[in-house]
């Protein structure tokens, strides 16, 4: 069986612990990898490692840091395909699915091939008599990336580039579930011209993650996972004087109003709320129809549209709609969730759990799943299922529909379906959501923005890509300068107010 090590000065090494993560393959349920679980000495080395390493990368001209991050690119288009298989073989994704994994990393690489721009500091001339005033941005040193199952790809592209093109040194923890594509991601890098140690993967658990925040080395750390985990590693990380990103869960509601074009609402909800079974962070998972009429027609829509969704591994061809869940504990928490749903009263429409798929009834499947009315007091309401399962709560009006969205403690994405303009911009300006989309279901800002989430969706006051990312990735330097000419005055014991 093969085993999975670390990416460590630049070469694949055996882990030391003699401990190890299986690694599924949620299609099959089967055991199909070993991914070794690193010691705090293992991590603890890799960080010293990358701090030698950082000191000449760090002094490397931004342009020809920028360069290998082009090359770096160029790598990743060339190796979609491969990437896309390593995700969608340890997650259980559709390819095309995969490879749209691959491509909103690979986006984010490409805004930092302009990095130097976005690392230029300010300069002020004459802000006094013979003085100048200017500022410069530098790397933090080492920094360190906290990554999930769900996009294997992506988020560790979101976390490395960035601050890979700012000067810093990284130790990337992938998800122990997916380790994969993270050290084919590394190796990539390398050959890009990426110097040695500069990227180090380290595979771990709980154990490395407290290992990581509690060594005095790393400067930053940034995370995507549940909002437990999130506020936890920010809490631990700003004890110990590291800045710290950390994005959590999230409940996002798709509010649809009586003007809307239905169609277009039903179709970008199948899309939104099913797509990768559920396991996206922008999942929309709450439907919110303001009016009965409203919502007996998107209903009497939707149903037809869930039901001939195709359910399967990512080899069982192109028409396939999503595959599995990620582990056999995610599957039974879905189908408990389901359940629970129509205990509490919630119209359960379409029901995903006896789902089974000849040849593969080991895999961790959920079937697409439609409630209807539920109430925020249900169970399958106030959790994130991560699953592929779509709730939807009636409102009587557009103000109640907007409170429902206001109210919730999650503020990660949020979307309106409507044709009338006034009531888009009002929803835009009100709503307490990080990310808003109008007549768009997955509002995923493109990569020259920045990807963030409010309340307990996020933890911090930077986000992920985009300008923030290198605010984030860097440290600000204010410098005064004045330069005597002739003979130099006397001391100046007091403040003087500039002329």
């Amino acid at each position: 069986m093969q085993e999975i090590g670390h990416w460590i000065n630049g070469k694949m090494v055996a882990g030391t612990s003699g401990r190890f993560s299986d690694v599924y393959n949620p299609a099959t349920g089967e055991i199909q990898a070993r991914v070794a679980l690193a010691t705090v000495e293992e991590l603890n080395a890799a960080v010293a490692a990358a701090a030698k390493a950082q000191l000449v990368w760090g002094a490397t001209n931004p342009q020809r840091r920028a360069r290998v991050m082009m090359k770096f690119g160029d790598l990743i288009n060339q190796h979609m395909d491969e990437l896309a298989e390593l995700v969608s073989r340890e997650h259980g994704k559709t390819l095309p699915d995969g490879r749209g994994d691959v491509q909103r990393g690979l986006e984010v690489i490409e805004v930092c091939m302009g990095g130097p721009a976005m690392l230029k500091g300010e300069y002020t001339d004459s802000a006094g008599p013979g003085i100048d005033l200017y500022s410069m941005r530098q790397p933090l040193g080492v920094v360190a990336g906290i990554t999930p199952f769900n996009f294997p790809a992506m988020i560790p592209l979101w976390k490395m580039g960035p601050a890979l093109t700012a000067g810093n040194a990284m130790i990337l923890k992938p998800s122990e579930r997916c380790p994969s594509t993270s050290m084919r991601l590394a190796e990539l890098a390398q050959e890009a011209g990426l110097p040695d140690g500069v990227l180090q993967v380290v595979n771990g658990d709980k154990e490395v993650v407290d290992a990581i925040l509690d060594n005095e080395t790393v400067q930053a750390v940034g995370f995507v996972g549940s909002t437990p985990i999130a506020q936890y590693i920010y809490g631990r990380a700003a004890n110990n004087g590291k800045r710290a990103q950390c994005f959590g869960g999230a409940k996002n509601h798709m509010i649809i109003m009586p003007d809307a074009d239905l169609d277009k609402a039903a179709d970008a909800l199948v899309g939104a709320g099913f797509g990768a079974a559920g396991e996206r962070c922008m999942a929309i998972s709450v439907a919110v129809p303001v009016g009965k009429e409203t919502a007996d027609r998107l209903i009497e829509k939707l149903i037809p549209k869930i039901e001939a969704l195709k359910v399967g591994p990512y080899t069982g061809g192109d028409d396939v709609d999503f595959g599995p869940v990620i582990t056999e504990a995610a599957m039974n928490r879905i189908k408990g969730l389901i359940t629970s749903g129509a205990d509490q009263g919630a119209k359960l429409v379409i029901d995903g759990r006896d789902l089974s798929i000849q040849g593969y009834e080991n895999g961790y499947y959920v079937g697409p799943t439609l409630f209807d009315d539920v109430t925020p007091e249900m169970d399958i309401y106030k959790e994130e299922i991560f699953g592929p399962v779509l709730s939807t709560v009636r409102a009587g009006s557009y103000e109640e529909a907007l409170n429902l969205v206001i109210d919730n403690p999650y503020g990660n994405g949020t979307a309106i379906f409507t044709a009338d303009g006034d009531t888009a911009r009002d929803f835009a300006s009100r709503v307490n959501v990080g990310m808003v989309g109008i007549n768009f279901p997955i509002p995923v800002p493109l990569s020259y923005y920045t990807f963030g989430g409010w309340k307990k969706s996020a933890f911090g006051d930077l986000n992920q890509y985009g300008p923030d990312a290198f605010r984030f990735y860097t440290k600000t330097k204010t410098v005064t300068a004045r330069w005597f000419s002739g003979i130099k005055d006397g001391a100046a014991l007091n403040f003087k107010a500039l002329d």
